[in-house]
Formats: C-alpha cells, structure tokens, sequence
C-alpha cells in the first residue's frame, strides 16, 4: 500500500470522532494486517443487523431503513476503499420477500463487493429460500491476501423444532424472532455444515490466519435469547489447531468479547437498535464472557445509544476493536499480548468502571 495514501487507524479514529459529532455511525472497519507479506494488508467494512421491517406497500419502518441507509452512505466514503463488504445477517425482520427485496436495493448502492451472511430472520419464513435465491450459497470460504475467510450459517436448529406443526410460516417466522420465548430453539451449525468445514480446513496450513463469520455467537453466552449455538465447542475443536483465529458475529447488538485457547470472538453492532444485556433477565442462566466489560449505557431511552461503528485492526492475528459510541464514551478492546487476550483499555479493572455497567 503506498504510504502517502495509507489510511492509518489514528487518522480513521480522528475522522470517525468527527463523523459521531454529527451522528452515528454503524459500521465496522476491520483493518488485516497479518497477510502473508506486509504489502498484503487490507482492510474490509462490515456491516450488520438491519431488520427491515415492512408495513405495507411501499412503506417500511423509517428508522431501521435509515440505520442501513447512514451505514451504506458512510463505507462509500471510506478512504481508502475497503477490499470489500460484509453484511452479518438479518437483512429482514420477518423475512418475507418484501424485505429482503428493499435490503438488496438498498445495499445494491455499495461500492464494492458484498459477502452475505444468513440471520434467522432471513431464514425462518421459507428456511432461507428466497434468500439463497437473491444471494446464492448461505456457507462458502474465499482466500484473500494470505487470510482465509470462513462464512457459516449458525442458524439453524434441530429438525423437530421446524417442521412441528405449525399454524402457518410466519407462525414459526415469529417464534424464532422473539428474544425471550421459551416456544424457541437453540442454533447450531449442524452435521452436514461441520463436515463441509472439516473437508474445507484440511486444505488450509495451520499458520493461515482464519478469520470466521457468523450470525450468532459460536459461543454458549444466553439460550434465553439464543446468545447460544448448541454445537459450538465442536466449531472451536475444528478451529483449535490454528495458528490464529478470530470469530466476529452479529446478532447481539451489544459489545461482547472474547478469548478461548486460540481463539478471539468479538461482536459487531447492529444499525438498528440496540439490545441490554442478559444480566438484566433471570429467567435462564447467563453466561457472558467474564472478559466483557458491558456497555454503560448513558441514555437508556435513546435508541442509538448502544449502536455505533467499530474499527477492527488485525494485527498479526490479534484484534483491536475501536468502539465509538454515540453520547457515550468510545471504547477500545485490544489485544494484551502478556495475557495473551482482549482488555479494555479503559474499563477492563472493575475499579475503573463507571456505574452501571449494565442496561437500566
């Protein structure tokens, strides 16, 4: 990359400090910087959780197709441009055609290539029909500069749970997109998937760095809200043997990370609105990673408080995460070499946090 038009990270914070002044920003900046030589770092936006919401018509919810909108309009302007994009799931709320028709108009407005992931509010209304049709395949892997990227469809669930016998499909539409439903399913990858991403990563050395997509977390976080993918250790055991893995995920809409063996997770936000976090809820047990420092949320009534935009410096396999936050401090989540995972650099000591830490 030439040096007079490198786009280094403290300019992007400057000029994202700027951009927050004027509103929210939610997208992520992942910057890769452990190709095979360093003339082989990239840089990719990412983009998550939109939820498009149909009324009829023409009409669809306003605010949620603006978060998308802001989104878009905001990679356009990156500098310089990103190899290409991500979309982390959930284009649609319900996942009806209407939906995912006006994400895909929507989104035809970025510049650059586009990598899909599947949410399960594309998936449950036709278990991901027209959404394959759209977009094509919803698991695939592609190389790009030394780095091997792995796209998985971790929303799935067990066989008995979607073909009960439902009412109709939205019926089983609408009990997988409530967050608290004892009537849901757990996710999971599933046999045919994990024997896919068996053959997949026997052709890859184990000093490749992998960076893996998903929806939701391949972690066991908070089945309550389907924090949770059931075969997620069998996931980590495939991943183990590399050298550095990284796994960034939707879904959550909320900061969460991460560090089990090799493996760093960290979440993207969401451009439509964000959640509390499972700590606020006692109907089933939480297991948030003991690494996280919840987002305080300054203002617990204005909805963008909790959404943002995130730069992702990749290093070397490890992973920096610049949160800007809007009406809200910023936060970084870096890398601690001597810990060997993720600190925040500001709250990461209990005695340095600010109450509450938590959702009011």
């Amino acid at each position: 990359m030439n040096r007079k038009n490198h786009f280094n990270r403290r300019e992007f914070l400057k000029r994202g400090s700027a951009l927050i002044a004027a509103g929210w920003l939610p997208l992520s900046l992942v910057e890769v910087a452990f190709g095979k030589t360093q003339a082989e770092s990239f840089t990719f936006a990412y983009i998550s959780d939109s939820h498009l919401t149909h009324i009829k018509g023409n009409n669809f919810v306003r605010n949620w197709d603006r978060g998308l909108t802001r989104a878009i309009a905001e990679a356009n302007l990156l500098t310089p441009r990103p190899d290409f994009i991500l979309y982390g799931g959930d284009i649609a709320q319900l996942g009806t055609p209407e939906e995912i028709d006006h994400g895909l108009d929507l989104l035809g407005a970025l510049r650059g290539d586009v990598h899909y992931v599947m949410g399960e509010h594309d998936y449950y209304l036709d278990l991901g029909e027209h959404w394959r049709k759209r977009i094509g395949p919803d698991h695939y892997s592609f190389d790009h500069k030394g780095v091997h990227f792995v796209v998985l469809n971790s929303i799935l669930t067990h066989d008995d749970w979607i073909h009960k016998k439902w009412d109709s499909p939205m019926h089983r539409m609408k009990e997988m997109a409530r967050l608290d439903n004892p009537q849901g399913s757990p996710f999971l990858v599933g046999d045919p998937q994990r024997e896919w991403l068996r053959k997949d990563l026997e052709k890859i050395s184990k000093d490749t760095p992998l960076v893996v997509v998903s929806h939701s977390p391949l972690q066991k976080i908070y089945k309550g809200w389907n924090f949770w993918t059931d075969d997620a250790e069998q996931i980590q055991a495939m991943l183990k043997p590399f050298d550095k893995v990284t796994v960034l995920y939707g879904h959550v809409h909320q900061i969460q990370y991460n560090q089990i063996d090799n493996i760093s997770f960290h979440s993207v936000m969401a451009t439509a609105w964000p959640w509390p976090y499972p700590s606020t809820f006692a109907q089933e047990a939480s297991y948030m990673p003991k690494l996280t420092v919840e987002i305080n949320r300054a203002d617990p009534f204005f909805e963008r408080d909790g959404t943002g935009w995130q730069f992702i410096n990749m290093h070397t396999g490890d992973v920096d995460v610049h949160d800007a936050l809007p009406d809200n401090r910023n936060r970084v989540v870096a890398f601690d070499e001597k810990k060997g995972h993720p600190v925040d650099a500001r709250y990461q000591a209990e005695a340095n946090r600010i109450p509450p830490m938590k959702h009011f």
